[in-house]
């Protein structure tokens, strides 16, 4: 390259939080101290003027994607510079092959002279030397030392993720991120009402787009506007409105998230490369998961609920604001395909009936048609014969209620934990016994030793297996009291006169129909009765209570 009479400089700072993490190297690679260094530089010089300073501040040298680099990049290219300046090579980027064809390429093609001064590289003075072997090598260190910052984020977050923290950059939709920790999720009271009223609508049979339009004619605020009145800065490439709104999208995003239950979930996704800004969807397994680390916004139950009412079509039809009683219940029971309801119209009358839609699709399998009001007494039968057995386990309510206000009502676990401490307190007298026998010249000092680490190790497996079974009686606990609240609720239920679909949401999994005109009832209460049973034969008066299966069948066949 030869040299020029006079060059127009392009001065080009940058700086990342992740290039200098120590307190010191970051004010000495400051934008400021960047500037002032190459000022100094140009100001020594007769044959040079700053044409203009391009700053990238906040941006990564893991590649070359940044705003004010590409607009330098068309300043080389419209020929209104001819020479960049910066700090050292590690400002002008951290990657090795791309950093090394512009230097050695792109650059030499536009006559640019290119000059970084804390490495004492020059374009237009470096020899064969320099150019073919030092500059490689330092592009190739800061290249690594990149890659080396990557890992250490990646491993940092994972720990916090295992941990519960939370780290996402925004609190997701119905929380916000505690002012005293950051890490830490704390329900917003009005956005959180808004999520229980999503997951309301759509138990009632109501499709997201229904519930979408219903929450616009509300005038309620969708997530991204309701974060823009914030003054939160959040951006998505889901907007394309100057307003946005709701949609069967948004409605769905926020069903199908398993946060508002008090589940952790993260890392589902993962970046390619450092090099690279696109992400790759994890499966599942891979996702880290962390129970009760915040609030829950809906219960389980009724996420679990959502999460099958997704699965079959609840779109509404014409006219009506939501989808039929049975949308998303009613199975074959032979071929397992949701059934489909018909209506007959003759001579003004209107029977309802419904058929498994395989037959025509010629699959073979036959209408199973049953009508609509059989079916709905088929049901309630079922429902009231079922509910009544679970009134008459008085004795296993009263034993929850007493869970309530004693913990320590779990004796067969008590129990196990008094063997473990008598254990532990068996190993501290034997290692306490070991320096009288020393004394006494029964055992060496070796002996000593190599007894007084077995002791020891005895010692903190029975304290391992004395924190487990603590944690196993917790979440036992937990359980039978959540379940013990169900039944109460089920008891607190008016009798039963009409079918609708909060009753089938409240006490059926699923309705299946057979060809003979037989119906199974599979109850969401069985699970309800069996965690209410379980902590219940822990108690001394376990014989009480009374046992006639019901809890056992996982349904009822009618």
């Amino acid at each position: 390259m030869k040299a020029k009479d006079f060059y127009n400089v392009a001065v080009y700072l940058r700086l990342s939080r992740d290039d200098e993490p120590e307190g010191s190297s970051a004010e000495s690679n400051s934008i400021r101290s960047q500037r002032d260094m190459i000022r100094s530089f140009v100001q020594r010089q007769d044959d040079m003027e700053i044409y203009d300073i391009y700053t990238d501040d906040g941006w990564s040298g893991a590649n070359f994607d940044r705003p004010s680099f590409k607009r330098m990049m068309e300043d080389i290219e419209a020929g209104y510079v001819d020479c960049v300046i910066v700090k050292d090579l590690s400002r002008f980027g951290r990657d090795y092959i791309e950093a090394g064809r512009l230097i050695q390429k792109t650059f030499p093609a536009f006559s640019v002279r290119f000059i970084a001064l804390n490495d004492n590289f020059d374009s237009l003075t470096a020899d064969f030397n320099e150019k073919t072997l030092v500059l490689p090598v330092k592009n190739f260190v800061n290249d690594a030392y990149c890659s080396d910052i990557s890992k250490k984020v990646k491993s940092h977050q994972k720990v916090k993720r295992e941990k519960g923290d939370f780290i996402g950059a925004f609190a997701v939709y119905g929380y916000r991120k505690d002012p005293k920790n950051s890490n830490r999720l704390l329900v917003d009271a009005y956005a959180a009402g808004i999520v229980k009223k999503i997951f309301t609508c759509k138990i009632a049979g109501l499709s997201n787009l229904a519930i979408a339009e219903k929450l616009e004619e509300m005038g309620i605020l969708s997530p991204l506007e309701y974060k823009k009145l914030h003054e939160e800065k959040f951006s998505t490439g889901f907007a394309t409105r100057v307003r946005a709104k709701w949609s069967a999208v948004a409605v769905r995003r926020i069903l199908t998230n398993e946060l508002y239950t008090g589940m952790m979930v993260q890392g589902k996704h993962e970046k390619v490369s450092h090099k690279v800004k696109r992400s790759v969807e994890k499966p599942k397994e891979e996702w880290v998961r962390v129970a009760d680390t915040h609030e829950a916004i809906v219960s389980a139950e009724d996420f679990e609920t959502v999460q099958k009412l997704l699965e079959v079509d609840t779109r509404a039809s014409a006219g009506n604001a939501g989808c039929h009683m049975f949308t998303g219940f009613l199975f074959c029971g032979d071929c397992g395909e949701p059934m489909v309801r018909r209506v007959n119209r003759y001579k003004g009358t209107e029977r309802v009936y419904f058929i498994c839609p395989t037959r025509n699709k010629g699959i073979g399998c036959t209408r199973h048609s049953i009508a609509e009001e059989k079916l709905k007494h088929l049901i309630l039968a079922g429902i009231e014969q079922q509910l009544a057995l679970f009134m008459d386990k008085n004795h296993v309510l009263a034993q929850i209620q007493k869970m309530a206000v004693k913990f320590d009502g779990l004796a067969a676990f008590d129990k196990e934990i008094q063997k473990l401490h008598e254990e532990q307190q068996k190993y501290v007298s034997l290692r306490a016994g070991l320096c009288e026998d020393l004394k006494n010249g029964i055992i060496t000092e070796e002996d000593v030793r190599d007894f007084g680490q077995i002791y020891e190790t005895q010692y903190q497996g029975a304290e391992d297996a004395i924190r487990r079974q603590e944690k196993a009686r917790c979440e036992l606990f937990k359980a039978g009291v959540a379940a013990g609240a169900k039944l109460e609720k089920m008891k607190s239920t008016p009798e039963l006169t009409e079918l609708n679909r909060d009753i089938l949401v409240t006490f059926v999994s699923r309705i299946f129909v057979y060809e003979d005109k037989r119906m199974f009832l599979e109850l969401r209460a069985k699970d309800m009765f069996a965690k209410t049973l379980t902590p219940a034969d822990y108690f001394e008066s376990r014989e009480n209570v009374p046992n006639n299966g019901a809890g056992n069948k996982g349904g009822i066949l009618t």
